[in-house]
């Protein structure tokens, strides 16, 4: 896996893999203390960490189907959202396979009968699997036709 040094390489790297399954692709950026989303101790005006250092957070969504979308966070991990199912604390430099392994087919759904309950499984290279228990009610039609 590539080594992403910073969310800007992060957001280069997801705009090459949606070039590569053409799908579009929307970015919002949120550069500063102030307005990244985990820095709500910042003070009012406040817009560097105490390093001097500007944080800089990203909001990718991709156009299609599956509703997919990445929040980059400048602390090095990312949360996805697949379906409506959020895969929390993702390493940054697992985002790109991450989000590969879903738009090209290798996502699925394993159910269990008892007790009863869906995860979404998205295998990633190098053996690394991410596991996320589905709410039985948010099957939507993509998931469910994942489901082995």
């Amino acid at each position: 896996m590539e080594h992403l040094h910073s969310t800007e390489a992060a957001v280069r790297a997801l705009r090459a893999t949606a070039r590569e399954h053409e799908r579009e692709i929307e970015v919002t950026h949120e550069i500063g203390a102030d307005r990244t989303s985990r820095r709500t101790a910042a003070g009012f005006g406040v817009t560097t960490d105490p390093d001097g250092s500007l944080p800089h957070e990203a909001f990718v969504e991709f156009g299609g189907s599956p509703r997919l979308s990445v929040r980059l966070y400048p602390d090095d991990d990312a949360l996805i959202e697949v379906e409506g199912v959020e895969c929390p604390d993702i390493p940054r430099d697992s985002v790109p396979a991450f989000v590969r392994s879903v738009l090209g087919g290798l996502a699925y759904v394993k159910g269990r009968r008892f007790p009863p309950g869906y995860w979404l499984v998205v295998p990633l290279p190098g053996d690394e699997t991410y596991k996320e228990l589905i709410p039985m009610i948010s099957l939507t039609p993509w998931l469910n036709a994942r489901v082995r």
